[in-house]
């Protein structure tokens, strides 16, 4: 075994057994203390993790460029690790008392969503790694609605088995991205069976999407969300999910997007994509914080 491979194993393991000892901790910590913990873990995270620091300096250059000073970019990037830290703590605590989410996360634009579920194609919940989503999910079941998630599994499958046995104990469906032909059946059985289903199109998508502008430079794109809303006529929804001051949260569900036509297919949905992907630009221009910029967003070039 090489020793990037054995480094990366042992990353894993202390990364999993980490998870467990901070589940035990909150499990015991008054509620009150929980942020308090999520503090520290987001101050050792800044100090000790300076990859992914790097690329959340990387990243926010690119996005802000000259906009912001060198004190703005590091304030955004403190933030966005106390945020981080904050939401794996409440996924680890109110994951597990969906009466405590139900008080803890407002719903804004809740007819947005019942209208377009009145049609009975299901409706697609365009979105990104913004904000705490995953407690979005839970929260949307917790009121009933039947809601599905495509996701990337972790690559620690130990911890993926976690975190999937939450979203279970909700009643969210895990549609994983992969095998891609699974991933497109079971999507389609959802919005037919009119179940709710969010698509996160920020990651670098590589090959496969289509380059669109994300904050004035070409970004590789998922097109997932508008290919699925034309083959089933399901709704367009945006949504985000916003942390307050006092860290409840609010979710906002966006009036849906009615499909632009281009000239071909091709350009339509090209059309389409950049229409969501300006929108979540937007979000993030109002809540830099709020986003993974831990993740290298341009990373695949157009040819």
């Amino acid at each position: 075994m090489d020793f990037k491979k054995a480094r990366k194993m042992l990353s894993r393991l202390f990364g999993w057994l980490g998870l467990n000892i901070c589940s035990l901790i909150i499990r015991i910590l008054p509620e009150k203390f929980i942020y308090g913990f999520a503090k520290a873990i987001s101050s050792l995270a800044y100090v000790f993790a300076k990859k992914q620091k790097d690329i959340a300096f990387e990243s926010l250059k690119i996005a802000f460029g000259k906009e912001k000073s060198m004190e703005e970019l590091d304030k955004i990037v403190r933030q966005c690790f106390d945020y981080i830290a904050k939401s794996a703590v409440e996924l680890m605590s109110l994951m597990d008392k969906p009466q405590l989410l139900k008080r803890r996360a407002d719903i804004v634009g809740r007819e947005n969503l019942d209208k377009a579920l009145l049609n009975r194609n299901g409706a697609i919940l365009v979105s990104a790694h913004f904000g705490n989503f995953p407690l979005l999910l839970g929260r949307l079941a917790v009121e009933g609605y039947k809601t599905a998630g495509i996701m990337r599994p972790m690559r620690d499958l130990r911890v993926e088995k976690i975190f999937l046995k939450k979203r279970r104990k909700f009643g969210v469906k895990t549609i994983y991205s992969q095998p891609r032909n699974v991933c497109v059946n079971d999507t389609i059985e959802s919005l037919r069976n009119n179940e709710l289903v969010f698509i996160p199109i920020d990651q670098n998508f590589g090959t496969a999407g289509v380059f669109v502008n994300f904050f004035g430079r070409k970004a590789a794109t998922a097109t997932g969300p508008v290919i699925f809303a034309q083959r089933t006529k399901a709704a367009l929804i945006p949504c985000f999910i916003l942390r307050q001051e006092d860290d409840r949260h609010r979710i906002i569900f966006e009036p849906a997007l009615d499909l632009k036509e281009g000239e071909n297919p091709k350009e339509t949905i090209l059309i389409n994509i950049q229409r969501l992907t300006d929108i979540i630009e937007s979000y993030i221009r109002k809540y830099p914080a709020e986003w993974g910029w831990i993740h290298r967003r341009w990373k695949s070039k157009p040819s």
